[in-house]
């Protein structure tokens, strides 16, 4: 019994500092990706990523589209490549890789032709979104105003809608850190497209 006694407080404290010590190594790799996102060289890697998927774009005759459909195409390409460049290590990164499959599969099932109580589901879908209307509103005022932000920052993050709140925290980060560093890249090519046009001028001077 003594010894069963005096064992217990080393196995506890071996368990604490396990505890910890995997704490710790979460948020190294947590501070890690996010160190990732604001290095030259990341930002390098997806620039060329960004660029092959506009030239992807232009190829399959996107100045046919309208403006709006140009300008999410382009959203989407930029998305996908940032997910793409992060290698799908992260939450978000896997939801937008897998949702550009589910828009394919849903593309598909488009093309096909409607049957003819159409307007039935019509009718019936618009009553049920009158009921998760009013189920939507009864929700958010029951619920403190704490669970309402952690929700929509859920709903912001992609593939965190219904996570816990450590794991939107960490992805909400690190997806912050991405976009700061695709806006710079975007802002980086936009720089050198408008100044491409008097840097080529002035190159066969210099030679």
């Amino acid at each position: 019994m003594s010894s069963t006694v005096i064992s217990n407080p080393v196995t506890n404290s071996e368990r604490s500092k396990r505890k910890k010590k995997k704490k710790f190594s979460q948020s190294k790799h947590q501070n890690n990706n996010i160190l990732r996102w604001k290095s030259e060289a990341q930002q390098q890697i997806y620039s060329s990523k960004l660029i092959l998927a506009l030239n992807q774009l232009t190829i399959t005759n996107i100045s046919s589209t309208s403006a709006s459909g140009r300008g999410r195409a382009v959203r989407e390409a930029a998305n996908r490549a940032l997910a793409v460049a992060a290698k799908g290590t992260t939450r978000w990164s896997r939801a937008i890789l897998t949702n550009r499959l589910k828009l394919k599969f849903r593309k598909q099932k488009s093309h096909r032709v409607l049957s003819p109580s159409s307007s039935s589901v019509v009718a019936t879908g618009s009553s049920r979104s009158k009921k998760t209307r009013f189920s939507v509103l009864k929700l958010k005022r029951s619920l403190p105003t704490v669970q309402r932000k952690v929700r929509v920052l859920g709903r912001l993050v992609p593939g965190c809608r219904k996570q816990p709140l450590p794991v939107i925290l960490d992805e909400a980060s690190d997806y912050t850190a991405a976009l700061e560093m695709q806006v710079r890249a975007m802002t980086a090519i936009a720089e050198l497209l408008s100044g491409g046009g008097g840097s080529t001028s002035s190159s066969p001077s210099t030679s």
